[in-house]
């Protein structure tokens, strides 16, 4: 089975990414580890947020780099992130905050039959 994506989005996600790209221009996306805003995908203009070499670029979703810390990223390196909307209000940095909806990281452990390659 050909590699399987290490991160994805919803319909109702990438609907999300695109009303915020009209907004905002170009977008990019920082699975958060914890502290202020607890483990949710925080998404900002596109070179807003300083990534380097303890950051790991899962993929993309609805056109924009998606990354994660690699400390982090060795703990869910055998899930695939699943970034889907709920209502409530986003992290106090993220984009989506006025939105009245947050971005939710979901995961599914890869099973024995997939390729869950490197990012």
């Amino acid at each position: 089975m050909p590699n399987e994506p290490k991160v994805i989005a919803t319909e109702a996600a990438l609907k999300l990414i695109e009303k915020l790209k009209a907004k905002y221009g170009p977008l990019m996306f920082h699975q958060s580890g914890g502290c202020c805003d607890g483990s949710s995908p925080m998404c900002y203009p596109l070179g807003e947020l300083i990534v380097g070499d303890s950051d790991v670029l899962l993929g993309e979703i609805g056109g924009c780099p998606f990354y994660i810390a690699k400390a982090q990223y060795e703990y869910w390196k055998h899930t695939q992130l699943i970034i889907d909307v709920v209502p409530g209000r986003g992290g106090m940095f993220s984009l989506e905050g006025p939105e009245g909806i947050r971005f939710l990281t979901r995961s599914r452990v890869f099973g024995q039959s997939e390729d869950a390659g490197a990012p």
